[in-house]
């Protein structure tokens, strides 16, 4: 199963490493999930050491394959997937696994148990799954929600500030990963970021800052979030700036916090407009 699923091209020897996954899709609002993955991958200089098998996991009519063309010659050609990456202890503070992956189009449930069949070959015994969706939140609030496996992974939660996820409803792959790794004894953690619909078209620093800062402190790693606060900052201003002159984006914010502090959480609608602050942005 694992053979004909994911593609090792060697395994690393890791020490009871964590496993953090983030895919781009159907949960990834402002490209958090993945982001957050990938910005991981750079600052801890993983490496790959596997890749997913595409054709037995993606339709390619929904997830075509990217092609690069120079003059009437085919040079390259990427199909949708996903790979494994590892950072070493002596950079991170401890071992880390990251899959980076399109969400699978075809047979979730294999690609679970391979998932999980990989994490038991490495002696994984905590998955972080990432996920972030579009809520009627400010760009000023950092939201994160988690669903975990255990009582005990509950309790590590307090004080974190974190909220807990009830919901009913269409399920991202993550229910699957959750299920599959219960039932191997993996403790798994699946966290939510909440972001501002109108800052489609933007990237919420502040937000991965503060997700990557959560990810160092439940899972024992080192996560210096200098950098992302020091770009939100500056975009925060730029936003602040944008909203000060338009009045229709001034009435926006102001229903939003209205329903914060009433603890509804109404819509972040005028009329049957969602507003996006990019449409009031100049091109970055």
């Amino acid at each position: 199963m694992l053979s004909d699923s994911i593609h090792i091209e060697h395994l690393p020897n890791l020490d009871e490493p964590l496993l953090i996954v983030g895919f781009e899709g159907w949960g990834n609002a402002l490209d958090i999930s993945r982001g957050m993955v990938n910005y991981l991958i750079g600052k801890l200089k993983a490496q790959v050491f596997g890749k997913i098998d595409s054709d037995r996991f993606y339709r390619f009519d929904e997830n075509r394959p990217f092609v690069k063309i120079r003059d009437g010659l085919l040079e390259d050609l990427t199909p949708p997937g996903g790979s494994f990456y590892a950072a070493e202890r002596h950079i991170a503070g401890r071992d880390i696994v990251f899959l980076k992956a399109t969400e699978p189009s075809l047979r979730w449930f294999q690609f679970t148990d391979a998932l999980v069949s990989l994490c038991k070959k490495m002696g994984v015994r905590t998955i972080f799954s990432l996920g972030s969706m579009y809520d009627n939140v400010l760009h000023t609030d950092t939201v994160i929600s988690a669903l975990v496996s255990s009582k005990e992974l509950l309790h590590r939660l307090k004080g974190k500030n974190v909220m807990t996820v009830s919901y009913e409803g269409p399920s991202a792959i993550h229910s699957l990963i959750q299920q599959a790794s219960q039932k191997q004894g993996i403790e798994c953690i699946s966290l939510w970021c909440h972001c501002p619909y109108y800052l489609q078209g933007t990237t919420h620093f502040g937000l991965l800052s503060h997700l990557g800062s959560l990810l160092g402190s439940l899972g024992g790693f080192e996560f210096d979030g200098t950098e992302l606060e020091t770009t939100w900052k500056e975009l925060s201003k730029e936003i602040q700036e944008v909203i000060d002159k338009n009045p229709e984006l001034q009435g926006m914010i102001h229903d939003l916090r209205k329903a914060k502090i009433k603890g509804s959480w109404d819509t972040a609608r005028k009329g049957d407009k969602v507003i996006h602050l990019e449409d009031f942005m100049k091109p970055r």
